[in-house]
């Protein structure tokens, strides 16, 4: 009973945070020419990963993002069993989250401003695959490096750790929307490209496999260079 409650805290909480963040992009636009939508977006996502942490934190540990239970699971935080579920309830919630933004905006007859669910792409970047991987591995390294060392026990104001996760969050938010519409996880990525793709727009689903390498690969980089850093103990000396 108690992992299903962890993937059911998993699911509601990736749930909200593509409602709020990718349904804020959807509403205010984020394109060059309307600057201001760079920031409410921003806010959106990291102020609801701080209310999500301080919700559904104590039952799941509020990771709702595959990449931050990968870098769990590899620091011996995380069973096996428990990554696998995690990451597919994280990839239902998302996926249920856009599906209730299209339910949304198709009853209010309302403009998608990102024209895919908030979906990401590569397109300000010209197209290019390495330096899309590259963006979203850099800032999922920061994202996932700053989250290891706040929820770490060694962490001396762990509980301020939702806020400082979610203002992480707007930091890496903030470059990355211009680049990549910022992902840093696999699952707000998939969930809204593939909506998207069942209404006829297949480009974010044709580029989703960036965002799942992109921010994998930062999440690997994060947990091993943390655990060098800080000089974690293994699970197994604990």
């Amino acid at each position: 009973m108690g992992s299903i409650k962890k993937y059911a805290a998993e699911f509601l909480g990736t749930m909200v945070l593509v409602i709020v963040g990718c349904g804020t992009a959807m509403t205010v636009g984020c394109d060059a020419a309307n600057g201001g939508g760079y920031i409410l977006t921003a806010l959106a996502f990291g102020l609801a990963i701080v209310a999500l942490a301080y919700s559904v934190g104590n039952v799941s540990g509020c990771h709702i993002n595959p990449a931050v239970s990968v870098a769990f699971w590899i620091n011996g935080e995380l069973e096996t069993k428990d990554l696998c579920g995690y990451i597919v309830s994280q990839i239902l919630g998302a996926f249920a989250g856009a599906g209730i933004l299209k339910g949304i905006f198709a009853l209010g007859k309302l403009t998608d401003q990102t024209g895919g669910l908030g979906s990401n792409g590569i397109a300000s970047l010209n197209g290019s695959v390495i330096a899309g991987i590259l963006v979203e591995c850099i800032l999922t390294f920061i994202f996932i490096f700053a989250i290891l060392g706040v929820t770490s026990k060694k962490a001396a104001h762990g509980h301020v750790a939702g806020l400082v996760i979610g203002l992480t969050l707007v930091l890496v938010h903030i470059l990355g929307i211009g680049l990549t519409g910022t992902s840093v996880n696999p699952a707000r990525s998939f969930g809204p490209a593939l909506v998207a793709a069942f209404a006829g727009n297949t480009t974010p689903i044709s580029d989703v496999w960036i965002f799942f390498v992109g921010p994998l690969a930062g999440a690997v980089l994060a947990a091993v260079a943390y655990r060098l850093l800080a000089g974690e103990p293994d699970a197994k000396e604990e």
